[in-house]
């Protein structure tokens, strides 16, 4: 039952994230709406981590699975991909190594600052 209350409170969020797309004229994904929402209401405390920690531990786990449409879309397209195959390699290649570099950035001044005790761990 616990599952399911986890689950229940990430797809009414989600939902929120697509009610907001719809009502936004923002050229924003309904995902980042929810994700933003997630992030606000963890970092007010409105939302506990342990409401939502199991569900979440449970769909990081089968990530992998859930790439497996992604490629199969992929081969099935290799007609039409095939011909820009090289400007899609170059520009995957960059994003890559960008959200690396930024992620990176992002987690050492985090542990960085977490340990100037800017940060702690009830925040």
């Amino acid at each position: 039952m616990k599952y399911l209350k986890q689950f229940f409170i990430i797809l009414i969020i989600s939902f929120i994230g697509e009610v907001l797309n719809i009502i936004l004229p923002l050229p924003i994904p309904a995902s980042i709406y929810g994700m933003v929402l997630l992030f606000l209401l963890l970092f007010a405390g409105i939302l506990k981590l342990e409401d939502i920690k199991d569900a979440g531990k449970f769909l990081i786990e089968i990530m992998p699975i859930m790439f497996i449409p992604a490629g199969v879309g992929l081969m099935s397209s290799w007609g039409v991909l095939k011909p820009v195959l090289v400007p899609v390699s170059v520009i995957t290649i960059v994003s890559l190594v960008m959200v690396m570099a930024f992620g990176g950035r992002v987690t050492q001044f985090v542990i960085k600052h977490s340990k100037q005790g800017g940060f702690t761990e009830n925040e």
